[in-house]
């Protein structure tokens, strides 16, 4: 059966006015500003009328197999859940392992990816994790980029904090000089997630690699960058020439310490950074630690959800004032294109029908993923295997 969804208001990100859209299958086939479907053709109808229609939006770093454990066992994450995802207006989801990568394993984040696939929503993963040498699946992580289908770059590997495994200037060149490569070879992004932490001068290992190789800085992606003001002070100039990554999910949890990351996105555009350089990212089943700064022992745990990229998605439109065309850029069309996600992020004919309808509050009202409506009018039609 064909969908018709009439009289939306469409954000492709790019604003393209009122206009129906027409989805066969998993694909958006034809925007018009008048579609009729001739009677005998079976076809659903959605009058989307006074709605908004978006993108569905990409997460590209969530601990979807679960992360954490710097507390000891009982402060090990659990896993996504898909009703978290659909209810947060996320589509599409790059998984990565994170901080431990000594008693978790990427291949756990391969059958997460797998799993999210089968329940019908789009799922990709970065191998590796905070350390180098970092865990893979086949044994290297070149060859996991160019052979295993859902793996898209190398991740999240730590520099500048005191839980990286501190990798020499020659560790990280020969990692994403063989990453890029091997996403060459598999048609893949190859590129390089990168934690980073609170030490000062936090961007100069990705500096050091640029200087002494052919690479350039947009073969990373660094991420957490608004952890701190010193740190965010630095990303205004590294965001002129690389791609920089605002975790959604730690805020408020660090209100002394963080940028809100709705205040981060104007701050950056600002100061110039472009703004298809910036994505937003929920760090969703991370854990949140806090360490006591003298005597570095943990004392507090959270853990982040998804629902927090469409939060500071609304306050920069409505409290930042920052264009909904641009705001929405930062979960749509952005990681699509950094990521080489080659058919998300934008609405037109021949994408994926990831898709979001949004009232005028921008509160989530009705859900399409790969064309399947798995919300309506705020109610969740698809869970988890094993929710309740």
């Amino acid at each position: 059966m064909l969908t018709l969804i009439k009289n939306a208001e469409i954000f492709s990100p790019a604003r393209l006015g009122k206009k129906d859209v027409l989805l066969t299958g998993s694909t958006i086939a034809l925007i018009q500003d008048k579609l009729e479907i001739p009677g005998d053709i079976p076809c659903r109808v959605i009058d989307a009328e006074g709605l908004m229609l978006v993108p569905g939006f990409i997460d590209a770093h969530v601990h979807i197999a679960g992360a954490g454990g710097e507390g000891g066992p009982a402060s090990r994450t659990p896993e996504m859940l898909l009703s978290d995802m659909i209810s947060a207006g996320v589509t599409t989801v790059v998984g990565c392992l994170g901080t431990d990568g000594i008693t978790r394993n990427v291949e756990s984040v391969l059958m997460k990816v797998k799993a999210l696939r089968a329940e019908g929503v789009s799922a990709w993963m970065y191998t590796g994790a905070y350390q180098v040498p970092t865990p893979t699946i086949t044994g290297d992580y070149a060859r996991d980029i160019a052979l295993v289908d859902e793996v898209i770059g190398v991740g999240e590997v730590a520099v500048s904090d005191h839980r990286s495994s501190v990798p020499s200037t020659e560790e990280l060149t020969r990692i994403t000089a063989h990453a890029r490569v091997a996403g060459m070879l598999g048609g893949k992004a190859g590129i390089v997630n990168i934690h980073m932490g609170d030490a000062k001068d936090p961007f100069r290992p990705l500096y050091k690699v640029v200087e002494v190789s052919e690479l350039n800085l947009r073969q990373f992606l660094p991420t957490h960058i608004n952890r701190n003001d010193y740190i965010f002070e630095d990303a205004k100039t590294y965001g002129l020439k690389g791609y920089l990554d605002i975790t959604t999910s730690s805020y408020p949890y660090y209100p002394d310490e963080e940028i809100k990351p709705a205040t981060a996105l104007r701050l950056l555009l600002e100061a110039g950074v472009p703004a298809d350089h910036i994505t937003f990212t929920s760090d969703a089943c991370g854990s949140l630690p806090g360490f006591d700064p003298a005597t570095g022992e943990l004392i507090k745990m959270e853990t982040g959800k998804p629902s927090s990229n469409l939060r500071e998605l609304r306050d920069a439109i409505a409290e930042e004032g920052v264009a909904p065309e641009i705001a929405l850029k930062v979960l749509t069309s952005n990681p699509a294109r950094i990521l080489k996600l080659k058919k998300k992020g934008n609405i037109a004919a021949g994408m994926d029908a990831d898709l979001l309808l949004l009232d005028a509050g921008w509160n989530i009202h009705d859900v399409f993923a790969m064309g399947v409506q798995v919300m309506a009018r705020g109610k969740l039609l698809k869970k988890g295997a094993y929710e309740e």
